[in-house]
């Protein structure tokens, strides 16, 4: 009874320590003031946050139709990501289908300022993070990885190491599609919008070396073709990148695959940013 009553207690004080050093989620309200609204994120703190000092941030961005409950709902195991890689990992809403632009032709969707400006500072003053570029970075899925290599190369100060998986990295040849004439207006009327905004179209920010930049995209995915162009237009400008294919379609098969890869990618640009 004495061993039985032991065994029971010592499971007890095992479990107990388990959840304590669990990751934590949480779903938290920060308010956008370009767009005047209280607007939810999700964000995972490891199990170490309590002990550790400064922790680095991956931003981790939906796609068109979602929102910022998408990953840890679809993904759960990005938890564990956070507690094996030890940082924070913030999930923003981007709306149904911002495309993380600020738009032109709608005031209400200012997403590029959310998340690059209002967001990280509000993610910087309320949790305990490496406050610059050496300890942030960006990636997302189809939208979201158009979204996070958009608010990278146009806000290298902010972010160190992007990536996109499945990403819309290409806009124009999508003209019809995912609300993006809503956020633009239509590409026959304003072609010059399509074409600034355009992934694809902004590697003339880039230097060698600038950011750490990692690419992911299915053989089956109605992105592949965009993506290819990307890899291939980078590698004439002489812009090192991670560029990741294998077969997989624009599903979440394929994303609950690629996001190990992302997180693994940004922990070792945090590890190199570390002085010796």
């Amino acid at each position: 009874m004495n061993f039985l009553r032991t065994f029971l207690i010592a499971g007890i004080l095992a479990f107990a320590q388990l959840s304590v050093l669990a990751s934590q989620v949480d779903t938290v309200e920060t308010y956008s003031l370009s767009m005047k609204k209280t607007i939810r994120a999700v964000i995972i703190t490891p199990d170490s946050y309590s002990v550790g000092q400064e922790f680095p941030v991956v931003y981790l961005l939906h796609g068109y139709g979602g929102n910022y409950s998408d990953w840890i709902k679809k993904v759960p195991a990005i938890g564990n990501a956070a507690d094996s890689q030890k940082m924070i990992i913030v999930c923003p809403d981007g709306n149904v289908g911002s495309w993380y632009f600020d738009s032109p032709a709608d005031a209400s969707f200012r997403y590029e300022t959310y998340v690059a400006n209002e967001l990280v500072a509000w993610v910087d003053g309320h949790y305990k993070t490496i406050k610059n570029r050496s300890g942030r970075a960006i990636t997302g899925l189809s939208m979201g990885g158009h979204g996070a290599l958009y608010l990278a190369f146009r806000h290298q100060p902010v972010f160190g190491a992007a990536g996109s998986m499945s990403g819309g990295v290409d806009i124009r040849p999508f003209p019809n599609n995912w609300d993006m004439a809503k956020r633009l207006g239509s590409y026959a009327q304003f072609p010059e919008r399509w074409e600034q905004n355009t992934v694809t179209n902004l590697l003339y920010l880039l230097t060698p070396g600038a950011l750490s930049l990692i690419i992911d995209c299915g053989t089956e995915d109605f992105f592949f073709r965009v993506n290819n162009n990307l890899h291939d237009k980078l590698l004439e400008r002489n812009i090192a990148h991670d560029y990741i294919t294998r077969p997989g379609g624009h599903n979440w098969n394929y994303w609950t695959n690629a996001v190990t890869y992302q997180f693994l990618f940004m922990r070792q640009y945090f590890d190199k940013q570390k002085p010796n």
